[in-house]
């Protein structure tokens, strides 16, 4: 299935009305997200409403002009001041904690920095030690299915939304920014970030990830088909999570009186991204691969998560005598919900979906299929579409 994409606007972002609320609260925010996700590009779309200036930590000539921070900086008190790449300086946070401070006696108090990072274990650590109190955490994922037209939505899941593949003018294209993305990232992001890990086992990694999406992660069965050891293995899972790369899903902890499996579920953020490490270029491709339900449920996963209101937490149920719900969200105020995902346009729900469900009683019940009308399939659980289901979880912000 080819796609050409008949896109000239800006795509609207769904987190962009929630980075204007934390800049209108917080005197600095941090955006986070893994490269070309497009985090310049929104943060660039805000400050031209507004007086900003833009800096890259990645341009020597941006670093020149900070080498006395305070003193530059303190001359744009004026304006919103965009730090691209701001893991790359982690000295200047003590800089913006004084300006912060500062300003706040002054009487400006919201609005002065957006900062900018691409992976969150730097910039949370740091930023966390020197802006507590002063600082909003956002994170911009890959596009999610309420940000393209209905008609690409297969579209999205087998090229991933990342914009550059998504929008890519052929499937080969797509593949081929894909393809140079992870090179990107093995060869010099990681090691950027001051990780001294072999590219060629890390890719290994990612690769084997992939075939088991939506598995329980067996770190064991990992390490004896890399030839390392678990803990290695656990630290490499953890670069990949941290980079924004990977999701553990948590099982559900809260003591139901039943036996529940403890490992976390492993995810690919992005669809695309995994259908690359696999060599599927076309949406025939996925679909004859095994991969394609535990792909699909990772897209729809991501998805929801993306928008569901700031403070909403994600796991999975399931027990040893098998009883399973694919994803619980717990919304801040609004309960529990249950989820279970379904790739057909005749969603069947099993046995184990209604046992769970009567274990922990969720406040909410779906299951998302792949179609796009709303209708019941038992007396309180509804088959809904994912682009409706991700609307009514912005709603419930």
């Amino acid at each position: 299935m080819e796609f050409n994409p008949i896109i000239t606007r800006m795509i609207k972002r769904q987190c962009q009305s929630r980075l204007e609320e934390a800049l209108a609260n917080s005197p600095a925010v941090a955006l986070l997200g893994p490269r070309q996700v497009g985090k310049t590009t929104l943060a660039l779309e805000i400050g031209a409403t507004r007086p900003s200036i833009y800096l890259d930590m990645e341009s020597q000539a941006d670093l020149v002009k900070l080498s006395d921070a305070e003193g530059y900086l303190s001359l744009h008190s004026d304006k919103i001041v965009i730090l691209d790449e701001i893991h790359r300086v982690p000295e200047l946070f003590q800089s913006l904690r004084g300006i912060i401070d500062r300003s706040r006696r002054r009487g400006n108090q919201t609005g002065l920095f957006l900062l900018l990072g691409s992976a969150s274990m730097d910039l949370l650590q740091q930023s966390g030690e020197t802006l507590a109190g002063r600082v909003a955490y956002l994170e911009l994922c890959p596009l999610n299915a309420t940000e393209v037209e209905p008609h690409c939505l297969n579209s999205l899941w087998i090229r991933g939304g990342f914009p550059s593949s998504f929008l890519a003018a052929s499937d080969a294209l797509s593949l081929r920014w894909r393809l140079d993305f992870i090179r990107s990232y093995l060869e010099r992001d990681v090691q950027q970030f001051g990780l001294r890990l072999p590219a060629q086992t890390l890719r290994r990694l990612w690769t084997m990830l992939a075939h088991s999406q939506s598995d329980l992660l067996n770190a064991a069965t990992l390490a004896r088909a890399l030839a390392i050891d678990a803990k290695t293995v656990a630290r490499y899972l953890d670069v990949l999570v941290d980079l924004l790369l990977i999701r553990r899903l948590q099982p559900w902890h809260q003591n139901v009186g039943k036996r529940l499996v403890k490992s976390p579920k492993i995810y690919l953020r992005d669809s695309g991204i995994a259908h690359a490490l696999l060599g599927l270029t076309t949406y025939d491709d996925v679909l004859g691969h095994p991969v394609a339900g535990g792909s699909w449920e990772g897209f729809v996963i991501e998805s929801l998560i993306s928008s569901a209101p700031v403070g909403t937490e994600a796991y999975f149920y399931r027990t040893a005598a098998g009883a399973e719900i694919d994803l619980l969200l717990t919304l801040p105020g609004q309960g529990l919900w249950a989820i279970e995902i379904k790739r057909g346009l005749a969603p069947k729900l099993s046995r184990g979906f209604y046992t769970g469900c009567e274990d922990i009683q969720p406040t909410q019940r779906f299951v998302v299929y792949g179609g796009q009308e709303c209708f019941p399939v038992s007396h309180d659980t509804y088959a809904v579409g994912l682009p409706d289901l991700c609307a009514r979880l912005a709603r419930a912000a």
